[in-house]
């Protein structure tokens, strides 16, 4: 037990993290358990219980706070249960090296979002200001619109350990002209559901260690309520660029490892 306890501050800084940014700690939890030498399916559903902590206790925070659209999230965090269903059986028939390939590229992504955050918030301003989205026009094409980005975001949650934050929180500024301040929060109440379906189907197809997910969901709670104050006052310009570095280097090292596991043996 006591080898585990390394686990507890890695979900703190994962849920601080997570919490703030509206991105999910699965981002650095996910490649430091890999980098260790962990199976990615272990690491995956592993980090879904500390997301699923981490996002009860941003829920929790947010709410107290008034910063949560409760029946938007509600809509979106049930029309991600699907694909979270499929992302956690798919999961299992991905080589190894596959996988730290496609997260590279999920932490790429990531990384760019952080760049771009600040314009899309104010465009999300402008379009406030001017009106609501076109799409609102078209109820019809809105909900098939809605229900296939859910889709994938939960797919993508399930199948990574990374909660779907990535795909929401743009997904609420960007196309629904919300505010980052009640977006991020929306956000960690979609990946109530969204992360409790996977690490059910993950449970089931008896990928994750409980002791270990445990340890790291303590972590990932303190951090998840640490990161919902924090995030009133905090400086977010110096957060995106620090996680910006983080990430980062973390893709690179994903791509690094992809490409050694992919090299052909050398016979002497």
């Amino acid at each position: 037990m006591i080898e585990h306890l390394w686990l507890i501050p890695l979900g703190f800084a994962s849920g601080l993290l997570g919490s703030m940014t509206g991105l999910g700690g699965g981002i650095i939890t996910v490649p430091v358990m890999v980098f260790l030498g962990f199976p990615h399916t272990l690491a995956a559903s592993n980090s879904l219980l500390a997301t699923f902590s981490n996002a009860v206790a941003s829920t929790i925070s947010y709410s107290r706070q008034k910063r949560i659209e409760y029946a938007l999230g509600l809509k979106l965090g049930l029309m991600s249960l699907p694909g979270t269903v499929v992302g956690a059986w798919v999961t299992s028939d991905v080589a190894h090296h596959n996988f730290q390939f496609l997260f590279g590229l999920v932490l790429v992504v990531s990384a760019a979002y952080l760049l771009i955050k600040p314009r899309l918030t104010r465009d999300a301003e402008k379009k406030a200001a001017g009106g609501k989205n076109p799409l609102y026009s078209f109820p019809g094409l809105m909900i098939v619109f809605l229900a296939g980005v859910s889709f994938f975001a939960g797919m993508t949650s399930s199948f990574f350990g990374i909660g779907g934050g990535i795909i929401f929180v743009p997904l609420m500024v960007a196309g629904l002209g919300m505010s980052i301040k009640r977006a991020a929060p929306t956000s960690q109440m979609i990946l109530l559901f969204a992360s409790l379906s996977g690490i059910t189907v993950h449970g089931f197809l008896g990928n994750p260690d409980l002791l270990q997910a445990s340890f790291m969901a303590i972590g990932a709670f303190a951090g998840g309520i640490t990161g919902a104050r924090l995030s009133i006052e905090a400086k977010e310009r110096n957060l995106r660029l620090l996680t910006f570095g983080v990430i980062l280097a973390a893709s690179a090292k994903m791509f690094y490892d992809s490409t050694l596991e992919t090299a052909e043996p050398v016979v002497p």
